[in-house]
């Protein structure tokens, strides 16, 4: 058997990496490695195939072969063949790499092209999940039909919140399969590079690590609200009595970002110095000693909490629950996590409280999808206060689910409602032009006509 690993980014690989290590896949196949850029122009970004610091991940797997240069000059993500195509593709791949009669899939992101595109491909192909981060704890944001969903045995994840379980494909059952910590942090370990800026900075200096997110690019917040958020995470740092703080910004994000907080940390007297290395923030953290990571809804917070027993902390998320749209926006559970650890009322340091707060969420997220957690929803809403419903659900979502804490509704939105695919209106319409027919007939029958 040929065990395709069709992988994205270097979480995804280390987790992939961690997973074989851990014997989550067996050594009695061949695992081949299927790296794909799927940056929106590739060729200004360096992909997983090609990154220096994991060549000793990618030393698991018996050989790789290059989606990228297979498909050039054709962009990954615009991979959408027409069904007709399918088959004569499969004959084609499967000949070009060498691949067995008996084929496992291990794709991220399996909603999207080209992963999904693959699994339509290889139509008999059991399917395995690769986690990429707290996204997995999110229900599959699109339904992908039972061709796909019933071929889905099991996900492979980094349990980076122990004691709770990710939501994606648990309408499959599939079978939850968490790569331990220990062989997780070992790979993490390995996609270190030589930094000697990071290595000039771990000088024993009581450190807070800010990291930057840019989450102004995700039209979640503007600019200045951006900055303002990222003040806070220094105001946040300065908790753990640090000496110094260093931040590492998003490679996007403006020079006027880390201005602004070097001006906010000397205000509380301490230097900021801004770290751009290629080392994770996950290995800065531990590299550098730091007594507390803070960001926005980052997978890093969780990691470095798991992984390496840091202090975590967040700024902003109230304000970033409440922009969030769709409500089904894949960032939902990200940072609804990230803010029950983080936040310092928190009531769902439980993790099977928190576990009973993500179901809900997902639940209200994707109704149809995860419709077997609606009494996990139902029970939480009901124990609920106001304050606490209203961070992390809005009214209309309560509403259109019939959910407990629903404000009542309005008579006209009431009346416009569809059920069932048809109106309110139309429905009552429906109904009196049925009662007059039936009206109708029974006095044409009591007439003797």
């Amino acid at each position: 058997m040929t065990r395709l690993f069709m992988l994205h980014s270097a979480y995804g690989l280390a987790t992939a990496a961690a997973a074989i290590d851990a014997g989550l896949f067996d050594n009695a196949h061949e695992n081949v490695l299927v790296p794909v850029n799927t940056a929106r122009i590739p060729e200004t970004s360096t992909g997983i195939d090609a990154q220096p610091g994991l060549a000793t991940l990618r030393g698991r797997f018996a050989r790789t072969e290059s989606f990228d240069e297979l498909l050039s000059p054709r962009h990954p993500s615009s991979w959408k063949p027409h069904a007709p195509d399918l088959p004569i593709l499969r004959r084609l791949l499967t000949r070009a790499w060498a691949l067995d009669d008996e084929i496992e899939l291990c794709v991220q992101s399996p909603q999207v092209a080209p992963a999904k595109t693959l699994l339509a491909l290889f139509s008999n192909a059991r399917i395995t999940i690769i986690g990429d981060g707290l996204m997995t704890y999110s229900p599959i944001r699109v339904d992908l039909g039972r061709t796909v969903v019933e071929r889905v045995g099991r996900v492979v994840y980094g349990d980076v919140v122990p004691g709770v379980e990710p939501l994606v494909f648990t309408e499959a059952r599939a079978a939850r399969a968490p790569v331990p910590a220990a062989a997780f942090r070992a790979a993490l370990a390995e996609t270190a590079v030589p930094d000697p800026a990071l290595d000039a900075l771990a000088d024993g200096t009581r450190t807070a690590l800010v990291l930057g997110q840019y989450l102004a690019a995700l039209g979640l917040v503007e600019p200045a609200e951006e900055i303002a958020m990222q003040q806070q995470m220094v105001d946040r740092a300065m908790a753990w009595d640090p000496a110094r703080i260093v931040f590492k910004p998003h490679p996007s994000a403006p020079p006027a970002v880390t201005s602004a907080l070097r001006q906010r940390a000397r205000r509380h007297g301490v230097a900021l110095v801004e770290y751009d290395g290629p080392t994770p923030a996950e290995l800065v953290a531990e590299r550098l000693d730091a007594a507390v990571v803070v960001a926005g809804f980052s997978t890093a917070l969780p990691t470095v909490r798991t992984l390496y027993d840091r202090a975590i902390a967040s700024a902003g998320l109230d304000t970033v629950l409440a922009r969030l749209t769709p409500y089904e926006n894949s960032n939902r559970v990200p940072a609804t996590i990230v803010d029950a650890l983080t936040r310092d009322d928190s009531p769902y340091r439980d993790p099977d409280r928190l576990q009973l707060l993500v179901d809900a969420v997902g639940y209200a997220m994707q109704p149809r999808i995860a419709a077997h957690l609606r009494p996990r929803a139902v029970q939480l809403l009901q124990e609920m206060d106001a304050a606490e419903r209203d961070r992390y659900f809005v009214p209309d979502r309560l509403i259109a689910l019939g959910l407990p804490g629903a404000p009542r509704e309005r008579f006209v939105p009431r009346m416009l409602r569809s059920r069932g695919g048809v109106g309110r209106m139309e429905e009552i319409r429906l109904t009196v032009a049925g009662a007059r027919r039936r009206a109708g007939r029974a006095w044409k029958a009591v007439r003797g006509r």
